[in-house]
């Protein structure tokens, strides 16, 4: 395990760049600047004063992009998009993508999707998740590495479950999905287990809703953690999600951990940091 206990340093507060600063990844910056002071083209203080410059970046007086987050955590930086203007969206997107490959955006809605997209040909939008991909041009995806499985219990579920498997995908991860195989018809669950234990998936993600059983069943199944994802789903009282999220707290399954109601983006960020060690 890489641990930086400086990385939150004041040294990472980020001044403007140079105006000859290049753009480009964080690997990309890193690799150029050791190099500089390899060949001694670069003084020691001068690469760490560029270096300063990696933490993050300010967009207006709005934003603050933790530039470094991928290189320092394998997590990318995923934005919110939810509660911002179309017009800080852009703005954001477009920044990001002068310091990364790519920017994931969750919550998005249609109109900054398509804001984002006339603006940028690399991005993709799907509806039903609200997930927003921009790929920088010539921009690989990351070489794949692990498999991740997730279910939903209802087809209601699938929204956030395709949260999760966005996520995966988008961090290098191979996902093999089954919707709507919850405890009300059990017998539907056993053929997606079987394909996932076959695939190799290191973790599976469960988003269910209503009391939410199914991730308790899961675990009780499989020898891999499971992920539960409570869902905003289900009729009075714990229609959104309290039951869900209560009923998978309490489970007596081992191997169960929990996030909070819709987090799609934490669960598929956790099986997806599982997934990746396991692929080697």
């Amino acid at each position: 395990m890489r641990v930086y206990p400086r990385a939150i340093d004041a040294g990472l507060r980020g001044r403007k760049p140079p105006p000859d600063a290049k753009c480009g990844t964080m690997h990309e910056k890193l690799d150029e600047v050791l190099a500089d002071v390899a060949a001694g083209r670069r003084s020691v203080d001068d690469a760490a004063a560029t270096l300063r410059h990696l933490g993050y970046v300010a967009v207006g007086d709005f934003a603050r992009l933790d530039v470094s987050r991928a290189a320092r955590t394998g997590t990318p930086e995923i934005v919110y998009a939810e509660a911002k203007s179309v017009d800080q969206l852009l703005a954001i997107v477009t920044r990001y993508l002068e310091h990364s490959d790519a920017v994931f955006c969750s919550r998005a809605t249609s109109d900054q999707a398509a804001a984002v997209t006339g603006r940028h040909a690399g991005a993709t939008y799907d509806a039903r998740s609200r997930v927003l991909l921009v790929r920088r041009p010539g921009a690989e995806a990351p070489a794949e590495k692990g498999v991740v499985g997730v279910l939903a219990a209802g087809t209601s579920d699938v929204a956030v479950a395709e949260e999760a498997a966005a996520v995966c995908r988008a961090m290098g991860v191979r996902v093999v999905v089954a919707y709507d195989v919850g405890v009300a018809g059990l017998h539907r669950l056993a053929g997606p287990l079987e394909e996932m234990s076959a695939e190799g998936a290191a973790a599976i993600v469960v988003a269910a809703g209503m009391e939410g059983a199914l991730p308790s069943v899961v675990a009780g199944l499989v020898d891999v953690p499971v992920i539960g994802l409570p869902t905003s789903t289900g009729y009075g009282m714990g229609g959104r999600g309290e039951a869900a999220l209560l009923g998978m707290l309490q489970s007596c399954s081992p191997g169960l951990v929990v996030v909070n109601i819709d987090n799609g983006v934490g669960a598929g960020v956790t099986a997806a940091l599982v997934a990746r060690r396991a692929g080697g």
